[in-house]
């Protein structure tokens, strides 16, 4: 086992051929959990792209300082059997995060089973900026929190979704749907974008008023039926759907359309840019839409990545 001493590299001191070679000897001998500290005099940032062709996913990386004259970060080798979190279980467990995920447009809902590495190269997007601001989210950790959705029984949280999100939902899209329609009507002509997210609109309002029924009638009874006979430790009541794990499926293949219309809408206008003529009906529809998709990937995050995996874990050891 290397010491202390032994774990810090001070890579300036090295010739240039030999500072990659070095590096990976040094990592290569580490045990399991344990780290290499590298000092440079440059971003070494080219040395975790080859890290990760060379050896995979096997290391994490934490700049503990980033120039302007010297850079030194901790490397360490990963313990095994230990995978990255998805974008879904790290805002599932600080739901902070989620809007670093927001700002560099990586989707936590329907996109939510990707590791930030797999995300990130989707889209192109340096990671190691992406994981840096996660690291210092956790240091930054303010005393303020948000919801505890990871620690809610099923049952509570599906009567959460429905109070908050399903309501939501059927308070706001017909709104949406009127103003849609009238703002088409009068700035169709000067902004043709704007007949497509009418469509746009009134597709997301039949795909999620179908889906809705489902959740509240067959899906989310079910889930609230396996909270209630969990104290007596045995599933003995007649599942029509074989396994959770099928209507669970469909639902998320829903919120994927779901997610793809407003990604669309989103897109044809710009990130919802008003032009110069826009009225007060046009500014207003924007903004419902805005509001409307960022609850739509808070409502989406907390049945994709927290009761439906929880669910399908409590109908397993009900089975067992």
């Amino acid at each position: 086992m290397l010491t202390i001493q032994e774990n810090f590299l001070n890579v300036t001191l090295l010739e240039p051929k030999m500072k990659h070679p070095t590096i990976f000897q040094r990592f290569d001998q580490l045990a399991d959990g344990e780290n290499l500290i590298i000092h440079n005099d440059h971003d070494p940032k080219p040395l975790y792209y080859q890290m990760m062709g060379e050896r995979g996913n096997v290391f994490t990386w934490e700049y503990l300082e980033q120039g302007p004259e010297w850079w030194k970060v901790r490397i360490t080798k990963r313990l095994k059997g230990e995978d990255d979190e998805t974008l879904g279980q790290i805002v599932a467990k600080d739901f902070h995060k989620a809007q670093i995920f927001k700002k560099y447009g990586l989707d936590f809902c329907c996109g939510g089973k990707k590791t930030v590495k797999e995300a990130c190269a989707d889209k192109g997007l340096d990671v190691t900026k992406i994981e840096q601001e996660l690291q210092l989210a956790d240091k930054n950790a303010k005393s303020s929190r948000s919801l505890p959705y990871n620690e809610w029984t099923p049952d509570f949280l599906a009567d959460y979704i429905v109070n908050t999100h399903h309501a939501y939902v059927n308070k706001n899209l017909p709104d949406i749907k009127v103003y849609a329609n009238k703002v088409m009507n009068v700035h169709g002509s000067r902004h043709p974008e704007l007949i497509r997210v009418n469509k746009l609109v009134e597709a997301v309002s039949d795909e999620l008023g179908a889906h809705l029924i489902k959740e509240e009638r067959v899906l989310f009874p079910y889930i609230k039926t396996l909270a209630a006979i969990n104290n007596k430790a045995e599933l003995n009541q007649a599942n029509p759907f074989g396994s959770v794990q099928n209507p669970v499926n469909m639902m998320e293949m829903e919120h994927e359309v779901a997610g793809q219309l407003m990604q669309e809408i989103r897109n044809i206008t710009s990130n919802y840019s008003l032009p110069e003529d826009a009225c007060a009906s046009y500014t207003l529809l924007y903004r419902m839409l805005d509001e409307f998709e960022d609850d739509l990937h808070l409502h989406i995050h907390l049945e994709n990545n927290i009761l439906f995996p929880k669910a399908v874990e409590l109908e397993k050891s009900l089975k067992n």
